[in-house]
């Protein structure tokens, strides 16, 4: 039986987090398939996949949120097979940024104009879609550095946005 990956979070902070990956067996690894799970909003759920190779591991994600929970599942690519799943939770440090305070305005049928509030020198992320399933499984997205952005959509259809 192959045992799942030990995770150990090395350290976090407000913005990244540093996790080792091993495994307790003499199995052969030959990597690693990391996901990083965050929630955004309460309505999206977003998810950042590693591809590690090697036997052990310590990797460092950055540009994350503060004050954000975050779960990392893991698993090892063995020369027997796949491993189980493992799972950990952190939290990062600092305190959340200030929800934006989104602008949506139609430019004409298939146009629409979104200008936010927050902090400068930050990615922000777009949602749009037409209903608040598609906004939460496969919403149409774009982001930017910006505090505006313009986005086309379908005409005759009436959109829900998030930033």
């Amino acid at each position: 039986v192959i045992p799942p990956p030990v995770i150990h979070i090395e350290s976090y902070s407000e913005d990244s987090i540093s996790f080792s990956l091993k495994m307790t067996t003499n199995i052969k690894v030959s990597g690693y398939v990391v996901n990083i799970y965050w929630t955004f909003d309460t309505h999206r759920q977003e998810k950042r996949t590693l591809v590690i190779e090697g036997e052990k591991s310590i990797q460092k994600v950055a540009n994350l949120t503060a004050h954000t929970p975050y779960e990392i599942s893991a698993w090892a690519k063995t020369e027997l097979g796949d491993s189980p799943l493992s799972f950990v939770h952190v939290v990062t440090g600092g305190t959340r940024p200030v929800s934006p305070s989104l602008k949506a305005k139609a430019i004409n049928q298939t146009a629409v104009e979104c200008s936010w509030t927050g902090p400068r020198n930050v990615v922000y992320g777009v949602f749009y879609a037409t209903s608040f399933l598609e906004l939460y499984r496969s919403p149409h997205n774009s982001t930017t550095s910006a505090h505006n952005i313009t986005v086309l959509v379908q005409r005759d259809e009436q959109y829900l946005f998030l930033v």
